[in-house]
Formats: C-alpha cells, sequence, structure tokens
C-alpha cells in the first residue's frame, strides 16, 4: 500500500533508537474511533501545537467542558498520569486518563473523572455496548432455546398421543377380534 496509509509506529525498526508510540498498539482497549476522537480532542486544546497539554491548556479544556478546576485540581490531574514528570500531558499520558476511566481507577471527585465523562468520548460504551450485546444475544439464546425445548415438548406430546392412538386402535381391534372368535 502507500506509505500514507501505514500507521504512525510502522516503518523502520529501531529508528534512531526513540520508540516511535503508536495508540492502536498500546492502547488495545479503544477502538480506533475512540482514538481518533481522543486525538482529536487533545490535538484542539493543545493550543501552543507542541505535543502536550500543559497547566493553562488544561484550565482552558476543564473550563470548556463545563468542569473549571483550582489551580492545585489541575496540578492534580497532570500529577494523577504524568509519567515522565514533566508537568504537562503529553498525547500517550492523556490516553492513560481515559484508560484509567474506562478500568473505574478514576475518583469520582476528581478532576480527571469530570475529564474523561465531559469529553464525549465513551470509553466505556464498547464495554455496555458489549454487555447490551451479550446480554441481548444471551437473550436470544435462552428464547431459541425455550423454543427449541417447546418444539421437542410438542414433538413428545405428539408421540404419546400417536402412541395412545395407537394403543386404543390396537385395543380397539382386540375387541373386535374377540367378538369374532366368540
Amino acid at each position: 500500500g502507500s506509505p500514507a496509509g501505514r500507521a504512525v509506529g510502522e516503518g523502520s525498526p529501531g529508528g534512531g533508537g526513540r520508540r516511535v508510540f503508536s495508540p492502536a498498539g498500546e492502547f488495545r482497549e479503544f477502538s480506533r474511533r475512540q482514538l481518533r476522537d481522543m486525538e482529536r480532542l487533545f490535538r484542539q486544546y493543545d493550543a501552543g501545537k507542541d505535543g502536550f497539554i500543559d497547566l493553562m491548556e488544561l484550565k482552558l479544556m476543564m473550563e470548556k467542558l463545563g468542569a473549571p478546576q483550582t489551580h492545585l485540581g489541575l496540578k492534580n490531574m497532570i500529577k494523577e498520569v504524568d509519567e515522565d514528570l514533566d508537568s504537562k500531558l503529553s498525547f500517550r499520558e492523556f490516553l492513560l486518563i481515559f484508560r484509567k476511566a474506562a478500568a473505574g481507577e478514576l475518583q469520582e471527585d476528581s478532576g480527571l473523572h469530570a475529564l474523561a465523562r465531559l469529553s464525549e468520548i465513551d470509553v466505556s460504551t464498547e464495554g455496555v455496548k458489549g454487555a447490551k450485546n451479550f446480554f441481548e444475544a444471551k437473550a436470544q439464546a435462552i428464547n431459541e432455546a425455550s423454543r427449541f425445548e417447546e418444539e421437542i415438548k410438542a414433538e413428545q406430546e405428539e408421540k404419546k398421543k400417536q402412541a395412545e392412538e395407537l394403543k386404543q386402535r390396537k385395543a380397539a381391534f382386540k375387541e373386535l377380534q374377540s367378538t369374532f372368535t366368540q
């Protein structure tokens, strides 16, 4: 295929020794669409276009999402996922927010929880939709199983009825026979 169609992180192995971060490779729990939405959101608030969301950009983001944070609150939000301790969020660290949200690891009253909830990227959808589909499939399987059982019962009833009729015919025949043999 064309080089433009290749995912980030493919290509020459060990290029310059720096590992290229591949969101789809590392964050497999998210669909490509979810990852695209997260990247769009990240870029939208990366006002400096430096590949990071710093404290001021995060402040603006939280205000826009309708969950303004205190200065300390913002610092704590960054601290919670800031793995390289540079006091700003890389895209990878930004994705960690959604990973933690999906895993239920964010405190209900934390800014990160609010960010994940208000960002309109529903990381739980896959799970919930999966569960919904699971239950629908289960209900359908139960319905099919009970329909199957119904059919078996109906067949058994039919067989019983036929056996009963056969018994009655035999009895009638025997009775008829006995009238002739007297």
